[in-house]
């Protein structure tokens, strides 16, 4: 029973932690193309930036489902037998 739990906290934490680094990374590609795009056209700037905040939310949208799966299986967890 013991070893469950640890798999479920191991799980919990790769899910957070990758979830976080490929969200990091997301965002920061993004956020470099939109600074490469807005020193080529300045006019679309504020276009640009809409897209990018609404992009931006999405990505982290993503990330904390995958927090909401981790704390469920840490707190909730439907594979533990009591």
């Amino acid at each position: 029973m013991e070893n469950v739990l640890g798999f479920v906290a191991l799980a919990a934490g790769l899910i957070i932690g990758l979830g976080a680094v490929g969200a990091c990374i997301g965002i920061g590609i993004m956020g470099s193309k939109y600074l490469e795009s807005a020193a080529r056209q300045p006019e679309l700037m504020n276009e640009l930036q809409t897209k990018m905040f609404l992009l931006a939310g999405l990505i982290d949208a993503a990330f904390l489902i995958g927090v909401g799966i981790a704390m469920m299986f840490a707190f909730a967890n439907p594979f533990v037998l009591k």
